[in-house]
């Protein structure tokens, strides 16, 4: 039996590796394009959800308060921007659970806001909390109420263990 000689099977196996390699390449780029497509669908998904439960809340606490003037019918939370901030969705969460503590100055009369503030920062001095396995810290800058909206900004750092 005769074997055929190898140089007459070099071009195809040429050819084929870099089919073969063309194939992995293409691979690579298709899950890098849907993981980054994924992530960023995930993130908006996630951001929905806590502005979902936002406006459930509000809608029932001010369906709640609607006739009475001076009380603190909504609260909003806003985290100032520092170089120091963390990602986006902790960001939420975190302001998700402050949001938690701070609802028990709902409903409260906005002419006695300076025994609530100063029980806030009490309550929340250097309040720690951990999102996605992380410590974080959360000082209260400033607390504004105006037209029964209580504006809370708060600085976000995270803590080193």
């Amino acid at each position: 039996m005769r074997v055929p000689p190898t140089y007459r099977l070099r071009p195809f196996m040429q050819l084929s590796g870099v089919f073969v390699l063309g194939m992995i390449v293409g691979c690579i780029v298709y899950n890098a394009i849907f993981h980054a497509s994924y992530n960023e669908l995930w993130l908006e998904n996630k951001d929905l959800k806590i502005q979902e439960e936002q406006y459930i809340d509000d809608i029932k606490n001010l369906k709640k308060y609607s006739k009475r003037q001076t009380v603190i019918k909504e609260i909003n939370i806003r985290a100032e921007e520092s170089d120091k901030i963390p990602d986006s969705v902790s960001v939420k969460e975190i302001i998700q659970l402050l949001g938690d503590d701070l609802e028990v100055l709902r409903g409260r009369d906005v002419y006695n806001i300076d025994e609530y503030s100063k029980m806030t920062r009490i309550m929340m001095d250097k309040k720690t909390y951990t999102v996605r396995e992380k410590p974080y810290s959360v000082k209260i800058t400033t607390m504004l109420v105006m037209e029964g909206v209580l504006q809370v900004w708060v600085e976000i750092t995270p803590l080193n263990r």
